[in-house]
Protein backbone atom coordinates (compact mmCIF):
# COMPACT_ATOMS: atom_id res chain seq x y z
CA UNK A 1 0.00 0.00 0.00
CA UNK A 2 1.40 3.43 -1.28
CA UNK A 3 1.06 6.61 0.79
CA UNK A 4 -0.81 9.40 -0.80
CA UNK A 5 1.13 11.63 -2.69
CA UNK A 6 1.67 15.14 -0.52
CA UNK A 7 0.14 18.34 -2.17
CA UNK A 8 2.19 20.03 -4.34
CA UNK A 9 3.63 23.81 -2.87
CA UNK A 10 2.35 26.35 -5.33
CA UNK A 11 6.10 28.37 -6.00
CA UNK A 12 5.24 32.05 -4.93
CA UNK A 13 4.67 34.24 -8.08
CA UNK A 14 7.86 36.27 -9.48
CA UNK A 15 6.23 39.55 -8.79
CA UNK A 16 5.70 39.15 -5.34
CA UNK A 17 8.99 37.31 -4.69
CA UNK A 18 10.84 40.33 -5.89
CA UNK A 19 8.61 42.73 -3.79
CA UNK A 20 9.41 40.63 -0.94
CA UNK A 21 13.18 40.88 -1.47
CA UNK A 22 12.63 44.52 -2.31
CA UNK A 23 11.66 45.49 0.96
CA UNK A 24 13.83 43.36 2.56
CA UNK A 25 17.20 44.15 1.11
CA UNK A 26 16.04 48.07 1.43
CA UNK A 27 15.00 47.61 5.02
CA UNK A 28 18.59 45.60 5.96
CA UNK A 29 20.35 48.68 4.10
CA UNK A 30 18.60 50.89 6.46
CA UNK A 31 19.07 48.99 9.54
CA UNK A 32 22.38 48.33 8.87
CA UNK A 33 23.08 52.29 8.16
CA UNK A 34 21.15 53.08 11.49
CA UNK A 35 23.25 51.07 13.75
CA UNK A 36 26.44 51.48 12.48
CA UNK A 37 25.67 55.80 13.05
CA UNK A 38 24.76 54.46 16.39
CA UNK A 39 27.60 52.54 17.47
CA UNK A 40 30.06 55.42 16.02
CA UNK A 41 28.78 57.80 18.05
CA UNK A 42 28.78 55.56 21.25
CA UNK A 43 32.69 54.97 20.43
CA UNK A 44 33.24 58.69 19.25
CA UNK A 45 31.77 59.82 22.97
CA UNK A 46 33.74 57.17 24.55
CA UNK A 47 36.81 57.74 23.00
CA UNK A 48 36.83 61.56 23.99
CA UNK A 49 35.10 61.51 27.27
CA UNK A 50 37.19 58.37 28.52
CA UNK A 51 34.55 57.77 31.54
CA UNK A 52 31.69 60.38 31.66
CA UNK A 53 29.60 59.52 28.32
CA UNK A 54 26.56 62.00 28.77
CA UNK A 55 28.93 65.30 28.88
CA UNK A 56 25.55 67.76 28.88
CA UNK A 57 24.56 66.43 25.39
CA UNK A 58 22.04 64.14 26.44
CA UNK A 59 19.84 64.12 23.03
CA UNK A 60 22.90 63.06 21.27
CA UNK A 61 23.60 60.04 23.27
CA UNK A 62 19.96 59.22 22.99
CA UNK A 63 19.82 58.70 19.91
CA UNK A 64 23.16 56.97 19.56
CA UNK A 65 21.45 54.41 22.31
CA UNK A 66 18.37 54.34 20.18
CA UNK A 67 20.43 53.02 17.16
CA UNK A 68 22.43 50.82 18.42
CA UNK A 69 19.91 49.12 21.19
CA UNK A 70 16.90 49.28 18.82
CA UNK A 71 18.59 49.08 15.19
CA UNK A 72 21.39 46.70 16.18
CA UNK A 73 18.66 43.96 16.88
CA UNK A 74 16.11 44.33 14.41
CA UNK A 75 19.06 44.27 11.66
CA UNK A 76 20.85 41.39 12.86
CA UNK A 77 17.36 39.45 13.00
CA UNK A 78 16.67 40.59 9.17
CA UNK A 79 19.87 39.39 8.35
CA UNK A 80 19.28 36.18 9.85
CA UNK A 81 16.14 35.52 8.10
CA UNK A 82 17.82 36.51 4.93
CA UNK A 83 20.74 34.54 5.85
CA UNK A 84 18.90 31.33 6.14
CA UNK A 85 17.28 31.63 2.45
CA UNK A 86 20.48 31.87 1.00
CA UNK A 87 20.10 28.03 0.82
CA UNK A 88 17.99 28.77 -2.24
CA UNK A 89 19.64 28.83 -5.35
CA UNK A 90 16.91 31.31 -6.72
CA UNK A 91 17.61 33.69 -3.83
CA UNK A 92 21.52 33.81 -4.92
CA UNK A 93 20.94 34.46 -8.08
CA UNK A 94 18.36 37.56 -7.29
CA UNK A 95 18.99 40.87 -8.36
CA UNK A 96 18.62 41.90 -4.99
CA UNK A 97 20.89 40.00 -2.60
CA UNK A 98 23.80 41.35 -4.99
CA UNK A 99 22.44 45.00 -5.33
CA UNK A 100 22.22 44.83 -1.54
CA UNK A 101 26.14 43.72 -0.97
CA UNK A 102 26.97 46.03 -3.79
CA UNK A 103 25.59 48.97 -2.38
CA UNK A 104 26.54 48.26 1.47
CA UNK A 105 29.95 47.31 0.34
CA UNK A 106 30.73 50.54 -1.35
CA UNK A 107 29.22 52.66 1.29
CA UNK A 108 31.52 50.85 4.55
CA UNK A 109 34.55 51.54 1.88
CA UNK A 110 34.09 55.03 1.28
CA UNK A 111 32.76 55.82 4.77
CA UNK A 112 35.82 52.92 6.41
CA UNK A 113 38.70 54.66 4.27
CA UNK A 114 37.85 58.08 4.38
CA UNK A 115 37.34 58.30 8.24
CA UNK A 116 40.61 56.37 8.36
CA UNK A 117 42.54 58.50 6.42
CA UNK A 118 40.98 61.90 8.08
CA UNK A 119 42.28 60.24 11.60
CA UNK A 120 46.06 59.53 10.25
CA UNK A 121 45.78 63.12 8.75
CA UNK A 122 44.69 64.77 12.05
CA UNK A 123 47.94 63.31 13.70
CA UNK A 124 50.00 65.48 11.85
CA UNK A 125 50.47 69.05 13.60
CA UNK A 126 47.37 71.25 14.70
CA UNK A 127 44.42 68.95 13.84
CA UNK A 128 44.72 66.41 16.56
CA UNK A 129 41.09 67.75 18.28
CA UNK A 130 38.99 65.26 15.53
CA UNK A 131 40.25 62.25 16.22
CA UNK A 132 38.02 60.54 17.77
CA UNK A 133 35.42 60.74 15.57
CA UNK A 134 37.44 59.27 12.67
CA UNK A 135 38.63 56.70 15.00
CA UNK A 136 34.87 55.71 16.05
CA UNK A 137 33.67 55.87 12.30
CA UNK A 138 37.08 54.25 10.62
CA UNK A 139 36.26 50.96 13.19
CA UNK A 140 32.48 50.59 12.73
CA UNK A 141 32.87 51.07 9.01
CA UNK A 142 35.85 48.76 9.04
CA UNK A 143 34.16 45.93 10.56
CA UNK A 144 30.70 46.59 8.13
CA UNK A 145 33.11 46.31 5.28
CA UNK A 146 34.65 43.17 6.20
CA UNK A 147 31.43 41.67 6.62
CA UNK A 148 30.10 42.21 3.73
CA UNK A 149 33.48 41.13 2.17
CA UNK A 150 32.99 37.95 4.11
CA UNK A 151 29.43 37.19 3.14
CA UNK A 152 30.06 37.92 -1.13
CA UNK A 153 33.47 35.63 -1.04
CA UNK A 154 31.00 33.24 1.11
CA UNK A 155 31.80 29.78 -0.99
CA UNK A 156 27.78 28.67 -0.58
CA UNK A 157 26.02 32.20 0.23
CA UNK A 158 27.77 34.61 -2.13
CA UNK A 159 26.01 36.04 -4.80
CA UNK A 160 26.22 34.86 -8.45
CA UNK A 161 26.06 38.30 -10.24
CA UNK A 162 27.74 41.81 -9.32
CA UNK A 163 31.28 40.34 -8.64
CA UNK A 164 33.05 43.20 -11.25
CA UNK A 165 30.72 45.73 -10.35
CA UNK A 166 31.86 45.22 -6.11
CA UNK A 167 35.60 45.37 -7.88
CA UNK A 168 35.04 48.22 -9.91
CA UNK A 169 33.86 50.55 -7.23
CA UNK A 170 37.10 49.89 -5.03
CA UNK A 171 38.83 50.76 -8.01
CA UNK A 172 37.52 53.63 -9.35
CA UNK A 173 37.42 54.94 -5.86
CA UNK A 174 40.86 54.77 -5.34
CA UNK A 175 42.06 55.64 -8.34
CA UNK A 176 39.79 58.99 -7.56
CA UNK A 177 40.68 59.38 -4.09
CA UNK A 178 44.59 58.75 -4.59
CA UNK A 179 45.17 60.48 -8.16
CA UNK A 180 43.47 63.80 -6.70
CA UNK A 181 45.42 64.06 -3.79
CA UNK A 182 48.63 62.96 -5.54
CA UNK A 183 47.48 66.15 -7.42
CA UNK A 184 46.68 68.64 -4.20
CA UNK A 185 50.52 67.08 -2.66
CA UNK A 186 52.94 67.89 -5.79
CA UNK A 187 50.63 70.83 -6.26
CA UNK A 188 51.35 72.10 -3.11
CA UNK A 189 55.24 71.11 -2.94
CA UNK A 190 55.56 72.56 -6.32
CA UNK A 191 53.94 76.28 -5.31
CA UNK A 192 56.68 76.30 -2.39
CA UNK A 193 59.60 75.44 -5.23
CA UNK A 194 58.39 78.07 -7.72
CA UNK A 195 56.93 81.27 -5.83
CA UNK A 196 58.52 80.45 -2.27
CA UNK A 197 57.51 79.11 0.70
CA UNK A 198 56.86 82.85 2.04
CA UNK A 199 53.39 82.39 -0.43
CA UNK A 200 52.71 79.32 1.75
CA UNK A 201 53.90 80.28 4.87
CA UNK A 202 50.88 79.87 7.72
CA UNK A 203 50.72 79.11 11.48
CA UNK A 204 52.53 75.46 10.94
CA UNK A 205 55.05 74.26 8.61
CA UNK A 206 54.87 74.43 5.26
CA UNK A 207 55.26 70.53 4.97
CA UNK A 208 52.53 69.47 6.65
CA UNK A 209 49.55 69.75 4.11
CA UNK A 210 52.39 68.17 1.46
CA UNK A 211 52.36 65.27 4.35
CA UNK A 212 48.47 65.29 4.66
CA UNK A 213 47.81 65.01 0.92
CA UNK A 214 50.29 62.38 0.77
CA UNK A 215 48.51 60.19 3.42
CA UNK A 216 45.40 60.55 1.41
CA UNK A 217 47.30 59.82 -1.70
CA UNK A 218 49.00 56.41 -0.15
CA UNK A 219 45.18 54.99 1.45
CA UNK A 220 43.26 55.59 -2.15
CA UNK A 221 46.58 53.68 -3.83
CA UNK A 222 46.45 51.40 -1.75
CA UNK A 223 42.36 50.73 -2.19
CA UNK A 224 43.32 50.50 -5.92
CA UNK A 225 45.71 48.26 -5.62
CA UNK A 226 43.73 46.16 -3.74
CA UNK A 227 40.70 45.90 -5.77
CA UNK A 228 42.76 45.93 -9.32
CA UNK A 229 45.24 43.30 -8.22
CA UNK A 230 44.58 41.55 -4.95
CA UNK A 231 40.78 41.35 -5.42
CA UNK A 232 41.87 40.49 -9.99
CA UNK A 233 39.55 43.41 -10.93
CA UNK A 234 42.98 43.18 -13.80
CA UNK A 235 41.45 39.64 -15.04
CA UNK A 236 38.23 40.80 -15.46
CA UNK A 237 37.47 40.77 -19.35
CA UNK A 238 34.06 42.24 -18.97
CA UNK A 239 32.60 45.11 -21.14
CA UNK A 240 31.80 46.91 -18.00
CA UNK A 241 35.51 46.85 -16.99
CA UNK A 242 36.46 47.52 -20.51
CA UNK A 243 33.81 50.90 -20.38
CA UNK A 244 35.28 51.74 -16.65
CA UNK A 245 38.89 51.58 -18.20
CA UNK A 246 37.97 53.45 -21.23
CA UNK A 247 35.73 56.24 -18.81
CA UNK A 248 38.01 56.50 -15.80
CA UNK A 249 41.26 55.60 -17.00
CA UNK A 250 41.46 57.14 -20.13
CA UNK A 251 38.80 60.05 -20.73
CA UNK A 252 38.82 61.66 -17.36
CA UNK A 253 42.77 61.27 -17.14
CA UNK A 254 43.02 62.80 -21.04
CA UNK A 255 40.83 65.38 -19.54
CA UNK A 256 43.04 66.05 -16.33
CA UNK A 257 46.79 65.99 -18.58
CA UNK A 258 45.18 68.12 -21.39
CA UNK A 259 43.80 70.73 -19.06
CA UNK A 260 47.14 71.09 -17.35
CA UNK A 261 49.11 70.90 -20.29
CA UNK A 262 47.08 74.03 -21.82
CA UNK A 263 47.74 75.78 -18.54
CA UNK A 264 51.09 75.37 -18.75
CA UNK A 265 51.03 76.85 -21.53
CA UNK A 266 49.05 79.42 -20.64
CA UNK A 267 50.98 80.88 -17.88
CA UNK A 268 54.69 80.43 -20.29
CA UNK A 269 52.92 82.59 -23.54
CA UNK A 270 51.53 85.25 -20.26
CA UNK A 271 55.17 85.52 -18.77
CA UNK A 272 56.32 86.00 -22.62
CA UNK A 273 53.73 88.18 -24.19
CA UNK A 274 51.34 89.54 -20.97
CA UNK A 275 52.80 91.04 -18.00
CA UNK A 276 49.38 92.45 -17.16
CA UNK A 277 49.37 91.04 -13.58
CA UNK A 278 51.87 91.12 -10.66
CA UNK A 279 54.39 88.00 -11.13
CA UNK A 280 53.02 86.14 -8.48
CA UNK A 281 49.80 85.90 -9.61
CA UNK A 282 50.34 84.82 -13.01
CA UNK A 283 52.73 81.71 -11.28
CA UNK A 284 49.52 80.46 -9.35
CA UNK A 285 48.10 78.28 -11.50
CA UNK A 286 51.41 77.04 -12.49
CA UNK A 287 51.86 74.73 -9.56
CA UNK A 288 48.31 72.90 -10.00
CA UNK A 289 48.61 73.05 -13.76
CA UNK A 290 52.51 70.67 -13.51
CA UNK A 291 50.93 68.62 -10.95
CA UNK A 292 47.41 67.56 -13.09
CA UNK A 293 49.43 67.35 -16.34
CA UNK A 294 52.33 64.81 -14.75
CA UNK A 295 49.55 62.89 -12.45
CA UNK A 296 46.99 62.66 -15.42
CA UNK A 297 49.63 61.63 -17.88
CA UNK A 298 50.53 58.60 -15.85
CA UNK A 299 47.40 57.41 -15.17
CA UNK A 300 46.60 57.82 -18.04
CA UNK A 301 49.23 56.11 -20.04
CA UNK A 302 49.28 52.99 -17.36
CA UNK A 303 45.49 52.70 -18.62
CA UNK A 304 46.34 52.60 -22.41
CA UNK A 305 48.94 50.19 -22.08
CA UNK A 306 46.36 47.89 -20.18
CA UNK A 307 44.11 48.68 -23.17
CA UNK A 308 46.37 47.35 -25.33
CA UNK A 309 45.82 43.84 -24.00
CA UNK A 310 42.49 44.02 -24.01
CA UNK A 311 39.82 43.30 -26.74
CA UNK A 312 40.29 44.83 -29.92
CA UNK A 313 37.60 46.64 -29.52
CA UNK A 314 38.49 48.38 -26.25
CA UNK A 315 42.23 49.19 -27.69
CA UNK A 316 40.18 51.01 -30.87
CA UNK A 317 37.76 52.85 -28.25
CA UNK A 318 40.58 53.65 -26.29
CA UNK A 319 42.42 55.74 -28.95
CA UNK A 320 38.88 57.13 -30.07
CA UNK A 321 38.36 58.45 -26.87
CA UNK A 322 41.90 60.39 -26.85
CA UNK A 323 40.93 61.88 -30.07
CA UNK A 324 37.40 62.98 -28.86
CA UNK A 325 39.46 64.70 -25.81
CA UNK A 326 41.96 66.50 -27.90
CA UNK A 327 39.93 67.50 -30.64
CA UNK A 328 37.05 69.01 -28.21
CA UNK A 329 40.25 71.08 -26.91
CA UNK A 330 41.64 71.99 -30.11
CA UNK A 331 38.25 73.32 -30.96
CA UNK A 332 37.79 75.15 -27.83
CA UNK A 333 40.72 76.72 -28.81
CA UNK A 334 39.68 77.94 -32.17
CA UNK A 335 36.94 79.85 -30.87
CA UNK A 336 38.77 81.52 -28.08
CA UNK A 337 40.73 82.39 -30.88
CA UNK A 338 38.33 83.51 -33.57
CA UNK A 339 36.67 85.17 -30.70
CA UNK A 340 39.38 86.99 -29.42
CA UNK A 341 40.35 88.57 -33.26
CA UNK A 342 36.81 89.55 -33.16
CA UNK A 343 37.46 91.63 -30.05
CA UNK A 344 40.53 93.08 -31.39
CA UNK A 345 38.70 94.28 -34.11
CA UNK A 346 36.20 96.01 -32.26
CA UNK A 347 38.14 97.29 -29.25
CA UNK A 348 41.69 97.79 -30.32
CA UNK A 349 42.29 100.06 -26.73
CA UNK A 350 41.19 97.32 -25.03
CA UNK A 351 44.60 95.39 -25.61
CA UNK A 352 45.31 93.71 -22.13
CA UNK A 353 41.97 91.48 -22.22
CA UNK A 354 42.34 90.86 -25.30
CA UNK A 355 45.75 89.22 -25.51
CA UNK A 356 44.93 86.94 -22.31
CA UNK A 357 42.31 86.00 -24.34
CA UNK A 358 44.22 85.12 -27.48
CA UNK A 359 46.79 83.25 -25.84
CA UNK A 360 44.31 81.20 -23.91
CA UNK A 361 43.10 80.00 -27.24
CA UNK A 362 46.70 79.23 -28.73
CA UNK A 363 47.20 77.41 -25.39
CA UNK A 364 44.73 75.36 -26.09
CA UNK A 365 45.21 74.79 -29.66
CA UNK A 366 48.26 74.41 -29.66
CA UNK A 367 47.76 71.11 -27.00
CA UNK A 368 44.71 69.40 -28.36
CA UNK A 369 45.66 69.68 -31.90
CA UNK A 370 49.11 67.51 -31.77
CA UNK A 371 47.46 65.06 -29.66
CA UNK A 372 44.41 64.73 -32.03
CA UNK A 373 46.64 64.64 -35.20
CA UNK A 374 48.66 61.39 -33.63
CA UNK A 375 45.61 59.97 -31.85
CA UNK A 376 43.03 60.23 -34.80
CA UNK A 377 45.92 60.18 -37.68
CA UNK A 378 44.06 62.13 -40.60
CA UNK A 379 46.46 61.40 -43.30
CA UNK A 380 45.58 57.63 -42.82
CA UNK A 381 42.50 57.03 -43.38
CA UNK A 382 40.51 54.23 -44.85
CA UNK A 383 40.46 53.66 -48.61
CA UNK A 384 38.46 50.67 -48.75
CA UNK A 385 35.34 49.29 -46.78
CA UNK A 386 37.29 46.63 -44.91
CA UNK A 387 39.68 49.26 -43.54
CA UNK A 388 36.54 51.14 -41.43
CA UNK A 389 37.52 49.50 -37.55
CA UNK A 390 34.16 48.90 -35.63
CA UNK A 391 33.24 52.04 -33.92
CA UNK A 392 34.44 54.44 -36.50
CA UNK A 393 30.90 55.92 -37.74
CA UNK A 394 29.23 55.72 -34.68
CA UNK A 395 31.99 58.21 -33.16
CA UNK A 396 31.78 59.91 -36.78
CA UNK A 397 28.18 59.90 -36.39
CA UNK A 398 28.33 61.20 -32.51
CA UNK A 399 30.73 63.97 -33.18
CA UNK A 400 28.63 65.42 -36.03
CA UNK A 401 25.67 65.27 -33.73
CA UNK A 402 27.27 67.23 -30.77
CA UNK A 403 28.80 69.78 -32.95
CA UNK A 404 26.23 70.04 -35.37
CA UNK A 405 23.75 70.86 -31.85
CA UNK A 406 26.08 72.94 -30.38
CA UNK A 407 25.86 75.24 -34.00
CA UNK A 408 22.25 75.30 -33.42
CA UNK A 409 22.54 76.75 -30.09
CA UNK A 410 25.25 79.02 -30.67
CA UNK A 411 22.56 80.56 -33.90
CA UNK A 412 19.97 80.77 -31.64
CA UNK A 413 22.07 82.77 -29.23
CA UNK A 414 23.45 84.79 -32.51
CA UNK A 415 20.17 85.69 -32.99
CA UNK A 416 18.68 86.82 -29.77
CA UNK A 417 21.80 89.17 -29.51
CA UNK A 418 20.68 90.30 -32.77
CA UNK A 419 17.20 90.96 -32.08
CA UNK A 420 18.19 92.74 -28.92
CA UNK A 421 20.64 94.76 -30.91
CA UNK A 422 18.37 95.93 -33.14
CA UNK A 423 15.39 96.36 -30.77
CA UNK A 424 17.02 97.22 -27.67
CA UNK A 425 18.93 100.03 -26.15
CA UNK A 426 22.21 100.15 -28.66
CA UNK A 427 24.16 102.09 -25.48
CA UNK A 428 25.29 98.52 -24.74
CA UNK A 429 28.09 97.86 -27.00
CA UNK A 430 28.42 97.30 -31.00
CA UNK A 431 26.55 94.04 -32.33
CA UNK A 432 29.57 92.84 -32.83
CA UNK A 433 31.13 92.39 -29.36
CA UNK A 434 27.65 90.91 -28.44
CA UNK A 435 27.83 88.08 -30.88
CA UNK A 436 31.94 87.24 -30.59
CA UNK A 437 31.85 84.92 -28.76
CA UNK A 438 29.04 83.00 -29.87
CA UNK A 439 30.44 83.54 -32.98
CA UNK A 440 33.62 82.02 -32.61
CA UNK A 441 31.87 78.74 -31.03
CA UNK A 442 29.83 78.54 -34.41
CA UNK A 443 32.96 78.33 -36.02
CA UNK A 444 34.79 75.91 -34.70
CA UNK A 445 31.71 73.73 -34.07
CA UNK A 446 30.75 73.99 -37.78
CA UNK A 447 34.54 73.05 -38.68
CA UNK A 448 34.14 69.68 -36.29
CA UNK A 449 31.18 69.12 -38.15
CA UNK A 450 31.92 69.69 -41.32
CA UNK A 451 35.05 67.35 -41.22
CA UNK A 452 33.05 64.69 -39.33
CA UNK A 453 30.25 64.74 -42.06
CA UNK A 454 32.78 64.32 -45.03
CA UNK A 455 34.18 62.04 -43.29
CA UNK A 456 30.94 60.05 -42.64
CA UNK A 457 29.90 60.57 -46.34
CA UNK A 458 33.62 59.08 -47.55
CA UNK A 459 33.14 56.27 -45.64
CA UNK A 460 29.48 55.54 -46.74
CA UNK A 461 30.90 55.69 -50.14
CA UNK A 462 33.50 53.11 -49.49
CA UNK A 463 30.85 50.76 -47.41
CA UNK A 464 28.39 51.37 -50.93
CA UNK A 465 30.89 50.51 -53.09
CA UNK A 466 31.95 47.09 -51.56
CA UNK A 467 28.12 46.06 -50.78
CA UNK A 468 26.90 43.73 -53.29
CA UNK A 469 24.47 45.40 -56.23
CA UNK A 470 20.69 44.22 -56.03
CA UNK A 471 19.63 45.81 -59.14
CA UNK A 472 16.04 44.97 -59.69
CA UNK A 473 15.88 43.80 -63.23
CA UNK A 474 12.24 42.99 -63.34
CA UNK A 475 9.24 45.87 -62.80
CA UNK A 476 6.27 43.63 -63.45
CA UNK A 477 5.05 40.21 -63.44
CA UNK A 478 1.56 38.79 -64.87
CA UNK A 479 1.05 34.63 -63.38
CA UNK A 480 -1.62 33.32 -64.93
CA UNK A 481 -2.96 30.24 -63.19
CA UNK A 482 -5.51 28.08 -62.51
CA UNK A 483 -8.14 28.52 -59.55
CA UNK A 484 -7.10 28.33 -56.00
CA UNK A 485 -6.55 24.93 -54.52
CA UNK A 486 -6.33 24.69 -50.84
CA UNK A 487 -3.11 25.80 -49.29
CA UNK A 488 -2.24 27.93 -52.06
CA UNK A 489 -3.53 30.98 -51.52
CA UNK A 490 -2.80 33.58 -54.80
CA UNK A 491 -2.07 36.82 -52.46
CA UNK A 492 0.85 35.42 -50.20
CA UNK A 493 2.07 33.99 -54.01
CA UNK A 494 1.77 37.06 -55.60
CA UNK A 495 3.90 39.26 -52.37
CA UNK A 496 6.66 36.24 -52.52
CA UNK A 497 6.81 36.57 -56.03
CA UNK A 498 7.45 40.27 -55.56
CA UNK A 499 9.73 39.96 -52.41
CA UNK A 500 12.27 37.36 -54.92
CA UNK A 501 12.07 39.63 -57.92
CA UNK A 502 13.19 42.43 -55.76
CA UNK A 503 10.02 44.59 -55.15
CA UNK A 504 8.49 43.94 -58.31
CA UNK A 505 4.77 44.49 -59.62
CA UNK A 506 2.68 41.20 -59.58
CA UNK A 507 -1.06 40.48 -61.04
CA UNK A 508 -2.49 37.69 -61.02
CA UNK A 509 -4.85 36.36 -63.13
CA UNK A 510 -6.67 33.02 -62.95
CA UNK A 511 -7.68 30.97 -65.68
CA UNK A 512 -11.31 29.52 -66.81
CA UNK A 513 -10.60 26.45 -69.45
CA UNK A 514 -8.18 24.56 -66.72
CA UNK A 515 -11.27 22.97 -64.27
CA UNK A 516 -8.66 24.38 -60.93
CA UNK A 517 -5.82 22.61 -63.03
CA UNK A 518 -3.30 25.29 -62.62
CA UNK A 519 -1.80 25.09 -59.32
CA UNK A 520 -1.07 21.73 -57.86
CA UNK A 521 -3.04 20.95 -54.38
CA UNK A 522 -1.10 21.40 -51.17
CA UNK A 523 -0.59 17.34 -51.12
CA UNK A 524 1.60 17.72 -54.55
CA UNK A 525 3.41 20.24 -53.10
CA UNK A 526 4.60 19.66 -49.95
CA UNK A 527 6.13 23.55 -48.92
CA UNK A 528 3.00 24.84 -50.41
CA UNK A 529 3.04 27.98 -51.29
CA UNK A 530 6.88 28.86 -50.81
CA UNK A 531 7.58 25.40 -53.03
CA UNK A 532 5.54 27.17 -55.86
CA UNK A 533 7.54 30.55 -55.00
CA UNK A 534 10.54 29.03 -55.43
CA UNK A 535 9.83 27.42 -58.15
CA UNK A 536 9.07 30.29 -60.04
CA UNK A 537 12.12 32.59 -58.14
CA UNK A 538 14.10 29.80 -59.78
CA UNK A 539 12.50 30.20 -63.69
CA UNK A 540 12.92 33.58 -63.08
CA UNK A 541 16.38 33.93 -62.63
CA UNK A 542 18.29 35.17 -65.41
CA UNK A 543 15.12 36.76 -66.92
CA UNK A 544 16.27 40.41 -67.89
CA UNK A 545 13.28 41.81 -69.04
CA UNK A 546 11.27 44.50 -67.74
CA UNK A 547 7.71 42.32 -68.08
CA UNK A 548 7.24 39.16 -67.74
CA UNK A 549 4.57 36.48 -67.61
CA UNK A 550 4.33 33.58 -66.03
CA UNK A 551 2.20 30.65 -66.87
CA UNK A 552 1.37 27.36 -64.03
CA UNK A 553 -0.43 25.12 -65.03
CA UNK A 554 -1.69 22.32 -65.99
CA UNK A 555 0.01 20.37 -62.87
CA UNK A 556 2.89 21.08 -62.14
CA UNK A 557 4.17 22.94 -65.53
CA UNK A 558 5.78 26.02 -65.48
CA UNK A 559 6.03 28.36 -68.69
CA UNK A 560 8.17 32.19 -68.36
CA UNK A 561 7.87 34.03 -71.39
CA UNK A 562 9.68 37.93 -71.55
CA UNK A 563 7.71 40.30 -72.67
CA UNK A 564 8.66 43.22 -75.36
CA UNK A 565 6.47 46.83 -75.35
CA UNK A 566 5.31 47.40 -78.79
CA UNK A 567 2.55 50.40 -79.73
CA UNK A 568 -0.45 49.31 -78.34
CA UNK A 569 0.75 45.34 -78.09
CA UNK A 570 2.82 42.89 -75.99
CA UNK A 571 4.80 41.28 -77.76
CA UNK A 572 5.84 36.92 -76.47
CA UNK A 573 9.60 37.62 -76.78
CA UNK A 574 10.49 34.07 -78.52
CA UNK A 575 7.19 33.11 -79.38
CA UNK A 576 6.09 31.78 -82.65
CA UNK A 577 5.61 34.52 -85.68
CA UNK A 578 2.29 36.08 -85.35
CA UNK A 579 1.47 35.27 -81.43
CA UNK A 580 0.52 38.04 -79.42
CA UNK A 581 -0.93 39.31 -76.46
CA UNK A 582 -2.97 42.25 -76.44
CA UNK A 583 -2.35 44.07 -72.88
Amino acid sequence: MTAPAAPAVRAPASGLATLRRLILYVLLFALVVITASGLSGLLGRLFRTASVLIQGDVAGLALSLAFTLIGGPLALLLWWFAWRRLHDESERTAAGWGLYLTGMYAVSLIIATTSLLSLAAALIGMERNDWSSSLANSLVWGAIWWWHRWMWKHPHKSPRHLEDIRVLIGWVFGLLLGAGAAIAALSTLLDAAIRGFMSTATLEPWWFPILRSLIWAAGGAVVWWWHWFREGGRRFQTALVDVTIIAVGIFVAGITALAGLGLILFVLLRLAFDRSEPLNLLLEPLAPAIAAAVIGALVWRYHRTESVHRSTRTRRASLLVTSAVALAAAASGVGVVVNALLAAAVSPLAGSATRTLLLGGISSLVVGGPVWWLAWNPRQQPRTADDIPPGRRLYLVAFFGVSAVVALITLLVIGYRLFEFLLGDVSGGGLLDRIRAPLGLLVAAGLVAGYHFALWRHDRALLAAAAPVHQRVIDQVTLISGYAQEGVDPEALARGISDATGGAKVTTWLRADDDGAGLPPSSVLPGGVAEVIRQVAAALEGVTARHVLVIAGPGTRLEVAPLVAAEGVAVLGGAAPGRVLRP
